[in-house]
């Protein structure tokens, strides 16, 4: 990067990189809440691989390129804008290419500069980070705007004798900066599928070969339609309940059991975010910026606590429903228009540290489960 960049985007920078790097951590780590369910956390991965890969780009960019904007009072993530450039820049990177010089060529003439000007070669520099950035942007495994839905998952309900499909998405939201991943468990009564994928006894057909994660839905029928149901439905304005209600309107063969919504955010860096004035106030005397930040995610679910059946009449009839479960007893929960959720907190030991001896911690995590790293190591519900 340039000598000329800020410090306060170098510690932005760093802040995020190292949670990225700590909720990978935290992945990885079997005992960890979300492998109570295995398929949360496997499902988590490649999305977060995603966005490391997009900070990296971020990072590359302002080498060349002079403004950067980060949702400072809300999410703490950089703007939907810069996500839309990342996204723009991928689709011109071969041509933009083309019309660099390679990467040995640049480092070259940048010695020669050093050695005839004995100065900073900065332009010379500024083409050599926008060619690195270009190289990773062009692989393609940013966070998009919309990642398209995958299959991840079949198997077969013996009660209901369909198979399921456990499919997963990711979106940016524009409105709260917020990076997010979907994960649906669907049954399919569609007869074609239902007699290609289940045998007589139940089970899935050993004879169908899948080769998982396929892109799409699994059903090819459905599988550009319930693309653009995803990419149109997939906004944080929209409960979980709203998404699989109308999921379950508009696909009479597809019956979505459950839903679950990841949402990762907000995040806090000192000296950086403004979303929260206590808490930044506090991280600002963590004595390693490194360790100065504080990064948050919910799972939101909800589930189908029963199917009324299709009914089929001389004058009318009605397709199969749904019945999500909302918890209304919990205010939140209504709220958010789930059957369930959890919060999450993860943070670098200095920084818990100070939260503590603040002697606002408890205040600040309330009803989060609090993950602590330290080392190499993640201690959970501190």
């Amino acid at each position: 990067m340039s000598a000329a960049i800020p410090s306060a985007v170098r510690q932005y920078f760093t802040s995020i990189r190292a949670a990225v790097a700590g909720l990978e951590l935290f992945l990885g780590d079997r005992n960890s809440p979300l492998y109570r369910n295995t398929v949360v956390g496997e499902v988590i991965v490649p999305y977060l691989a995603r966005l490391k890969a997009s900070v990296t780009c971020w990072e590359n960019r302002i080498g060349f390129v002079e403004q950067f904007r980060i949702a400072r009072a809300e999410s703490g993530f950089p703007t939907f804008q810069n996500v839309l450039e990342l996204e723009n820049d991928r689709q011109s990177a071969d041509k933009r290419l083309a019309s660099i010089p390679a990467a040995d060529a640049l480092r070259e003439e940048m010695v020669d500069f050093i050695l005839r000007h004995k100065a900073f070669p900065e332009a010379l520099q500024s083409r050599m980070a926008e060619r690195l950035y270009l190289e990773q942007i062009r692989k393609g495994d940013i966070f998009s705007p919309f990642i398209l839905p995958e299959t991840i998952r079949v198997a077969v309900n013996p009660k209901t004798m369909r198979p399921y499909y456990v499919v997963s998405w990711g979106a940016f939201d524009g409105s709260q900066t917020l990076p997010m991943v979907y994960m649906a468990t669907i049954e399919d009564s569609s007869e074609n599928i239902v007699g290609m994928l289940v045998t007589r006894d139940g089970k899935l057909n050993p004879e169908v070969d899948i080769p998982l994660p396929v892109g799409g839905l699994l059903n090819p029928e459905l599988a550009s339609r319930f693309d653009d149901f995803a990419s149109k439905h997939s906004a944080y304005s929209l409960t979980p309940a709203t998404i699989a209600t109308t999921l379950d309107r508009d696909f009479p063969e597809l019956h979505p059991k459950q839903l679950r919504r990841i949402v990762l955010g907000p995040f806090y860096s000192a000296g950086i975010t403004e979303n929260n004035e206590k808490i930044n106030e506090i991280l600002s005397k963590v004595r390693k910026a490194e360790n100065a930040w504080l990064l948050t995610w919910t799972v939101q679910e909800v589930f189908s606590k029963a199917e009324r059946p299709a009914k089929r009449g001389f004058w009318s009839s009605t397709q199969a429903q749904e019945e999500f479960h909302i918890d209304t007893d919990d205010l939140e929960a209504a709220r958010m228009g789930v059957s369930a959720y959890e919060k999450h907190a993860l943070v670098p030991h200095d920084a818990y540290q100070a939260l503590y001896a603040s002697g606002e911690a408890a205040e600040i995590f309330g009803d989060y489960k609090v993950h602590v790293i330290s080392g190499n190591h993640v201690v959970s519900e501190v």
